[in-house]
């Protein structure tokens, strides 16, 4: 039993109709919460009728959304009726391309409910260009720190050497192994470390990309207090969760709009506060980041604000299409998303940790949280084999992708969670980093950890998943066992 209702057993054929039923009323008498988000299948059953024509299951919302329909035809339907033109001029076809672009830089704000007195949105290619935005030019000097948690993204991570060059100091805050969160105590360790007067930088995922543990909002004002400035990669959680930015101060947040919404791909945004952007000085200038700039005289003058940040020319033809997927996700309600992926995690989770091999071992081994509170509906799992052996995620990715599932494995782009999770240590990482032939690739690294693993199998849910999702894939799951 789990929470009042009877687990799927392993081994029962679960695809007849009359099980199907008997799966919805269980789940729905365990979620009912989950038919208020019923608006959602009826967007599914209107503008992603490709993934029932396709067999699709999809399952790799943290790795980037699916786009509606509606979406694609809306933005070729103003791409077609449109003159657009290079922004960095005062022709009729630059004027409307710099409108679209205001336009959307307003409403990326109004969405993420930002007081434009307060926050500026600049434009980048992706959540990983916002995040080098600020690691290049933070004012790292000695005696700076550059704090983060284990649990970060290898674009945050990657922070470090820019901190590093600059003679600053680089801080990691460890997790607990068991649920892959960071307790306060260990964290207001380091934030109340001595300081001495030089700039300070904080950066954590709002949620992991690899466990789906959801940190919380409230380090934000507890760091800045102290005195540190704080960058919060939110990449994972904007797709499902509410940032609201009239709430939480944070001086920098990075993100991208195709795992929000699937298209368009290749724009992302910094949403910074006006005060912080000022703090950063950026090493170089760009065609478009500057007022005026001359060889003669060796010198330029930056253009204030996003601009000063907005390299080269922007995607002025995408850009348009971010208020397109805005618009859509706010007439179907972020809350309402995020009551349907709770419920779906809630019920999957349960059903994975159900399963059995015939010996009564554990099919699934589960990394982070099993509650549903203040998590995400990323759930990194490995396969158990009989005896207790990682199942190789290679192989599940494999035999998932030949039924249509698509599902993501290896460490995600965070290996601080991944490394804790499957209990790999300092001393081998660093073997393995000595040895010339493991670096050769990945998978040469990858042997040179086995067999104590090197990777995880992740799947996430989004906007238009369902039941039936969770259910084929339960059902694929359970073929697993033996």
């Amino acid at each position: 039993m789990l929470g009042g209702v009877i687990a799927p057993a392993c081994r029962l054929v679960r695809s007849l109709p009359d099980r199907e039923v008997a799966a919805r009323e269980r789940f729905l008498e365990r979620y009912p919460e989950y038919v208020e988000t019923f608006p959602l299948g009826e967007l599914r059953a209107r503008e992603f009728e490709r993934l029932e024509r396709t067999g699709s299951v999809y399952l790799d919302y943290t790795g980037g959304g699916l786009y509606a329909a509606s979406q694609v035809t809306l933005h070729a339907g103003l791409l077609q009726d449109s003159v657009l033109g290079n922004p960095h001029s005062g022709s009729p076809a630059s004027a409307l391309s710099t409108w679209h672009v205001e336009e959307t830089r307003q409403r990326v704000l109004e969405f993420f409910r930002a007081d434009p007195d307060e926050w500026v949105v600049v434009f980048t290619a992706n959540a990983s260009h916002a995040l080098k935005l600020v690691g290049e030019a933070y004012p790292f000097v000695p005696g700076s720190r550059f704090l983060l948690t284990f649990d970060n993204h290898n674009s945050v991570n990657g922070i470090r050497e820019y901190d590093r060059a600059q003679g600053a100091d680089t801080r990691y805050v460890p997790m607990r192994s068991d649920s892959l969160r960071v307790t306060w105590e260990d964290l207001e360790r380091e934030l109340d470390a001595p300081a001495a007067g030089a700039p300070r930088l904080f950066a954590f995922p709002a949620q992991s990309n690899f466990s789906g543990v959801q940190h919380p909002l409230e380090w934000i004002g507890e760091a800045q207090e102290r005195g540190w400035d704080v960058l919060l990669d939110a990449a994972a959680y904007v797709p499902t969760n509410r940032l609201d930015l009239s709430l939480w101060h944070p001086d920098y947040v990075a993100l991208s709009f195709y795992k929000m919404f699937g298209y368009p791909t290749g724009v992302g945004a910094l949403i910074a506060r006006r005060r912080a952007l000022e703090k950063l000085h950026r090493p170089w200038f760009a065609g478009g980041t500057i007022t005026v700039a001359s060889v003669q005289a060796d010198s330029f003058v930056l253009a204030p604000g996003s601009e000063g940040f907005e390299d080269g020319t922007l995607n002025y033809a995408a850009v348009p299409a971010v208020k397109i997927g805005l618009d859509l996700l706010d007439r179907m309600g972020v809350e309402t998303v995020h009551t349907r992926v709770r419920s779906l995690t809630g019920w999957l989770i349960e059903g994975l940790l159900s399963l059995r091999h015939a010996n009564g071992r554990p099919l699934v081994r589960l990394y982070g949280p099993r509650e549903q509170d203040a998590r995400g509906a990323t759930i990194a799992i490995n396969f158990l084999t009989a005896d207790g052996a990682v199942l190789d995620h290679a192989v599940v990715e494999e035999k998932a992708s030949a039924e249509g599932i698509s599902l993501r494995t290896g460490c995600f782009c965070n290996p601080g969670a991944g490394e804790l999770a499957l209990g790999l240590h300092r001393a081998e990482l660093e073997t393995c980093f000595g040895r010339a032939d493991s670096c050769s690739s990945y998978e040469a690294f990858r042997t040179c950890l086995d067999p104590a693993g090197s990777g995880a199998v992740r799947i996430s849910l989004g906007w238009v998943s369902n039941l039936a999702d969770v259910e084929r894939f339960l059902d694929f799951a359970a073929g697993l066992a033996v």
